[in-house]
């Protein structure tokens, strides 16, 4: 289990375990890859993210991830596989979230993205993330980093060739 304090100075537990905290988390984030490129969104207040939010009444975490992308992105999930979850102990109360990893297949031109400005596609994630203004502060703590290196070290497990 990894612990660090997140942007706001909350503690952070991070677990590529099944599910540590809750079988049954309110939030999911997913970190997608469309084609060769990382696939964000900008949220209208909080800046560039990878999608996520809320689990609505009556679907799983994983159905919510899904609905997230597509909400958010335009994306059209291809696969998709849990990587971990983490517990944020706020001061305004504790969140779970299950982290994602999701391939992409189609991106689509909607109507409203709903809180975001839609899909933004970058080839690599810049290492500066934390001091970029650019960027919200979900992607500001240790989970990003450490998601994207457990995603590396089991690339066999999430990259197939038609995905690549």
């Amino acid at each position: 289990m990894n612990i660090f304090k997140d942007y706001y100075n909350n503690e952070v537990k991070l677990s590529f375990a099944d599910q540590p905290f809750s079988k049954t988390p309110k939030h999911v984030w997913v970190i997608c890859k469309f084609k060769d490129n990382w696939l964000l969104t900008k949220h209208k207040d909080r800046g560039f993210e990878f999608p996520g939010g809320k689990v609505e009444k009556g679907e799983t975490a994983k159905q919510a991830a899904i609905r997230e992308v597509m909400e958010e992105t335009g994306g059209k999930v291809k696969e998709i596989a849990y990587i971990g979850q983490y517990f944020v102990a706020g001061k305004g109360g504790n969140i779970i979230k299950n982290v994602y990893f999701a391939t992409v297949s189609d991106l689509t031109q909607q109507h409203t993205y709903f809180e975001t400005d839609g899909p933004l596609l970058l080839d690599s994630i810049p290492n500066d993330v934390k001091h970029n203004d650019l960027y919200s502060f979900i992607m500001k703590d240790g989970v990003l980093p450490q998601c994207m290196g457990y995603i590396e070290k089991n690339a066999d497990k999430f990259f197939h060739k038609n995905n690549t």
